[in-house]
């Protein structure tokens, strides 16, 4: 009978133990604390408690933390976003292409710009006397993506205008220098084409104007003055910010032409936005995949400008 009644206390004791450490929430120095008042009520001792071992706490599960990308990345880096047309797209290719992307930019530094800003491009060319050759000009368009893209520079050089299209992860390219960094009303610039050409003029020893670490790109909103008529295209019905002098030019013929075509109810048309453009969760899921890679460029560039601009104090006599 009393080594029945012992059992029993024996069992009741390592079930009360167990139950502790299961489902106790706080530490196990604090379970086992908790435990000794009970065994101390027990009359008898077992050998069994004396040996139990405390238990181990397995760690929580530690999400990885998702890198927060800069909601102006779809600004800076046009290109890592795929094609919105269902056609060409092909996720195989385009990741691919992303790793080339930021292999390319490993090797050279290609900086922030957008359509109006003022840059330089140095490239190769085998019939140029130094075997290279630099091009002056207003950025006047940006389009395409992927290994594809591409930008166009615009200068006048001796009373004639010419452009010239760069690839942006072309080999032949060996620096692309910022000059001006600044945006302008519209998303592209054409009509520069039929502007006077003071709008396109731009120097060709022209120095870089360095702007604030941090300061928000300014915006120039500056109207350029067309040529009379005839012009390259009917600019009257694109709806141009930058222009200042249409209505000069055109008559009522015009006017009811470019009415025939217009659009209004396009702005309201949600699918036709959601064809032409790609979709904000997918673009935070490509961003997140470069968002590392090029974050380091960027504090490698940051910090290779204060080289730059960092003047070695003369020693004095």
């Amino acid at each position: 009978m009393n080594v029945s009644r012992a059992m029993s206390k024996r069992w009741a004791q390592q079930c009360v133990f167990n139950r502790i450490v299961a489902f106790s929430t706080k530490p196990t120095q604090h379970a086992a604390a908790v435990s000794e008042p009970a065994a101390e009520q027990e009359t008898v001792a077992t050998p069994a408690a004396a040996t139990a071992q405390p238990a181990t706490t397995t760690p929580a599960p530690t999400t990885a933390r998702k890198p927060i990308v800069p909601s102006n990345y779809r600004f800076i880096y046009p290109e890592f976003l795929p094609d919105p047309k269902v056609e060409w797209r092909n996720p195989i290719r385009e990741k691919l292409e992303r790793l080339d992307m930021l292999d390319r930019r490993r090797q050279i530094d290609l900086p922030e710009f957008y359509v109006g800003s003022i840059m330089a491009v140095t490239s190769s060319d085998p019939h140029a006397a130094g075997k290279t050759s630099r091009f002056v000009g207003i950025c006047i368009n940006r389009d395409r993506c992927g290994l594809r893209s591409r930008f166009v520079l615009r200068n006048v050089i001796d009373h004639q205008g010419m452009e010239v299209v760069y690839e942006l992860y072309d080999p032949t390219i060996q620096k692309v220098e910022v000059l001006r960094l600044e945006k302008r009303l519209d998303d592209n610039l054409f009509y520069l084409r039929d502007a006077l050409p003071e709008y396109s003029t731009f120097d060709e020893n022209m120095e870089a104007e360095h702007l604030e670490e941090g300061a928000p790109v300014p915006v120039n909103d500056i109207k350029v003055v067309l040529r009379p008529r005839p012009w390259l295209e009917r600019w009257e019905r694109q709806n141009l910010l930058g222009v200042a002098n249409i209505d000069q030019y055109i008559k009522d013929k015009h006017r009811k032409s470019a009415e025939k075509v217009q659009k209004p109810w396009e702005k309201f048309d949600m699918m036709k936005q959601y064809r032409s453009t790609i979709p904000e969760e997918e673009q935070k899921e490509v961003f997140a995949e470069v968002h590392t890679e090029l974050h380091s460029m960027e504090l490698q560039r940051k910090r290779n400008k204060r080289k730059r601009t960092f003047v070695k104090p003369k020693q004095l006599a």
